[in-house]
């Protein structure tokens, strides 16, 4: 897939003024500091797209882009941060818990993972949860370039046997690194792809 323009929407916490469900959706949601926005501008190779910052928890919002003017690309806030509020963690569950289950255009969610941790218990609850809730979604490795290659086969390893534990089938996995551009071709093919399925459903 090739990216001819990328440009953001809007932000807002509420579905209901989401754009309009007219385009396939793809959701990008991990823990704080996953390094999610790198690795959307590294996809749609622009880098100031989706706002990076050193403070985890700060995107609060569900934040729209529209690509090639094909399809929407979701960046999600972030979990799993100690020093956000339980109520605010609460707000984020429900808002959420709400976007996955009533956005009917959304097509797969992409789970980041920190491919330089064992397998942690707060992504395996929010996977298990998507696969409660019925919503298709994928695994995508990030900061590959942060370790040895030998260390990130160990890591997706182990999250391969943690989920054997309860699933049948394992999701599709993906291996980024937004800063050596790893992953790029793969992750946009993968899109491609599913668009392409879409829109053969929708004839």
């Amino acid at each position: 897939m090739i990216i001819k323009e990328a440009k953001f929407l809007m932000s807002n916490t509420m579905v209901e003024a989401c754009p309009t469900p007219d385009k396939p959706e793809y959701a990008f949601i991990g823990r704080s500091n996953v390094g999610k926005s790198s690795l959307i501008n590294m996809l749609t190779q622009q880098k100031g797209l989706a706002k990076t910052s050193g403070q985890p928890g700060k995107t609060q919002l569900i934040n729209h882009f529209l690509i090639n003017n094909e399809w929407y690309l979701v960046d999600l806030p972030g979990y799993g941060y100690a020093k956000v509020s339980k109520s605010s963690r609460e707000d984020w569950r429900r808002m959420i818990n709400f976007y996955m289950q009533k956005r009917e255009n959304l097509t797969c969610v992409f789970v980041l993972i920190d491919s330089r941790h064992e397998p942690l218990q707060v992504d395996l609850d929010f996977i298990n949860h998507l696969g409660t809730m019925g919503v298709p979604f994928v695994l995508v490795f990030t900061k590959l370039d942060k370790q040895s290659a030998l260390k990130t086969d160990s890591t997706i390893a182990a999250y391969q046997r943690k989920l054997g534990e309860n699933w049948d089938e394992l999701p599709q996995m993906f291996r980024t690194s937004a800063e050596k551009g790893m992953g790029r071709d793969e992750v946009l093919n993968f899109i491609e792809e599913v668009n392409s399925q879409v829109k053969n459903q929708e004839k």
